[in-house]
């Protein structure tokens, strides 16, 4: 029996940050035909709101350090406002879309990451679970899920967690029930071979591809998680994973990751 299609997008910081950008992302987002899943991210808005309230906010690597009040910023920023505001443009434009972060529906579970090579990162989870059956439930009977970078641990805990991780460890546990194509987007057109060159788009990288180009310098920095998170899809079921721009999830440009 052949599975249903579905498409999971994940949005990053700067689109949500940008109105107009985020508009158009919805609208070509409410024309994707079929199932579908929107994950996002909006770590600048966080940093903003931080600094705003006075607080410093520390990076190690491209991720944020989460002690107890920046755990509170992020909640309140990642769950809260963005996470609210794409229900409601969605909602505009026809689409019954319901925010979740990882707690509710006890959908992401996660565990507090450990402290490694003197890094504490503090409040930050690294997911061990995703209820498939319960996440599939929900898209087939209540709302188009709409899922912010918080997961929990069971015990109360709620845990800042990397939103591409979340994609790709949604989009491994719906491959059980559906055929899945997984979307990542930001600001280039896809994995460049140039930094400097926006159409140097690598149009496929697989695993041999992946190592030669982190070894030659090409994939680099933020790109090199993003990635292996795009393998690691793939290694466990997903059908494709496309990384594009945001004004390209129709899928039909960008690097295609086998």
């Amino acid at each position: 029996m052949m599975k249903e299609k579905i498409t999971i997008v994940k949005v990053g910081g700067a689109i949500v940050e940008d109105e107009g950008m985020l508009n158009q992302l919805l609208a070509d987002f409410q024309a994707i035909e079929g199932r579908k899943v929107l994950v996002h991210g909006g770590g600048r808005k966080a940093t903003k709101m931080a600094a705003a309230l006075g607080l410093e906010t520390q990076m190690v690597g491209g991720r944020r350090i989460t002690d107890a009040a920046m755990l509170e910023v992020v909640t309140m920023v990642y769950g809260g406002l963005v996470n609210k505001a794409i229900v409601a443009g969605l909602q505009a434009k026809g689409v019954n879309a319901m925010g979740l972060t990882g707690a509710d529906g006890n959908i992401i579970r996660s565990h507090k990451r450990p402290v490694k090579d003197g890094i504490d990162y503090g409040f930050v989870g690294d997911v061990d679970t995703v209820d498939a059956d319960r996440l599939s439930y929900i898209i087939e009977h209540v709302g188009m899920p709409v899922i912010a970078p918080l997961t929990y641990d069971g015990q109360g805990h709620l845990l800042n967690t990397n939103a591409d991780t979340m994609a790709s460890c949604v989009a491994k546990a719906l491959a059980q029930h559906y055929e899945v194509t997984l979307i990542y987007t930001f600001e280039k057109k896809g994995v460049l071979s140039n930094p400097d060159d926006e159409d140097s788009v690598i149009p496929v990288i697989t695993h041999a591809d992946f190592a030669q180009l982190v070894k030659a310098g090409v994939i680099s920095g933020g790109m090199i998680p993003k990635v292996e998170n795009a393998l690691a899809a793939i290694d466990e079921g997903v059908s494709k994973v496309i990384i594009t721009l945001a004004s390209a999830i129709d899928g039909k440009q960008g690097t295609i990751i086998k």
